[in-house]
């Protein structure tokens, strides 16, 4: 029996083997899927047993997104123009990492018919999804992507794999079409203390955090009288591409499908 896994840290609020046992079990595959924990230092270990197959195959979370590249052998190019990879297949004796986050990016917002040509797009956060937002984002056609971290440096360092972004001091907050929270300041109920009032309403919040299904960041969105949206159609489709890598088969995506995970 074929062994799949997720790995992170942290890991328990993760949906992935709800979702990825269900579709297994839907489609009469013999295999199971897991979440487990890891520290930095058990990473190489971790891919070894992949490359070695006692492990079919992975997903990958926070914070190891660029922490598993240099234990690969090849890269897709989303996950190589990203650096950040999120699926990892072995293919013909090759340790293969995938980018699915863009996709499942792309498709939630498609199934919002909120056009964001000429927009200008806010990303609160610099980690782990942030680049592949960005890629997306820029096959969206955006006018202005502007990158908000607590941490600047991590903010400036996205420019080496993306032109044209600004990058704006934590708190000091311009207009804005669509604001996006990619940081973990909602896994735990934080609260992200900035001040989106004077910016008007009908702009989409978009939360990444798809468990809470509703963090403060969206709560005050709604209050404010904006769109809100949180990451779950996101979370679901780079499942679903993930899916596909690995079982050459496309699950389907049906209201079970998100009642499943409702439990949050």
């Amino acid at each position: 029996m074929n062994k799949y896994l997720v790995i992170g840290n942290p890991i328990n609020h993760s949906l992935s083997p709800k979702l990825q046992n269900y579709w297994l079990k839907e489609n009469n595959i013999d295999a199971t899927y897991d979440k487990i924990k890891l520290e930095d230092h058990e990473i190489k270990n971790f891919i070894q047993d992949i490359k070695g197959q006692k492990i079919a195959g992975c997903n990958v979370t926070v914070p190891f997104k660029k922490t598993v590249i240099p234990f690969l052998d090849k890269l897709s190019p989303e996950a190589d123009q990203t650096q950040s990879v999120n699926t990892i297949t072995f293919d013909n004796g090759n340790l293969v990492g995938h980018n699915t986050d863009i996709a499942g990016f792309d498709t939630a917002i498609r199934k919002l018919n909120f056009s964001l040509k000429n927009k200008r797009v806010l990303i609160l956060g610099a980690g782990g999804v942030v680049s592949s937002i960005i890629y997306a984002l820029k096959n969206m056609h955006v006018q202005e992507i502007m990158i908000s971290n607590r941490t600047r440096e991590r903010a400036e360092s996205l420019k080496v794999l993306f032109n044209n972004l600004k990058i704006l001091e934590w708190g000091n907050l311009i207009d804005f079409d669509l604001v996006i929270n990619a940081t973990s300041l909602g896994l735990n109920n934080e609260k992200i203390n900035l001040d989106f009032s004077s910016f008007g309403k009908n702009k989409l919040f978009y939360d990444v955090i798809y468990n809470p299904h509703e963090t403060h960041f969206l709560k005050l969105g709604k209050q404010l009288g904006n769109i809100t949206e949180n990451g779950k159609t996101m979370f679901i489709y780079q499942a679903l591409e993930a899916f596909k890598l690995w079982h050459k088969i496309e699950p389907k995506v049906n209201e079970e499908t998100y009642k499943i995970l409702n439990n949050d």
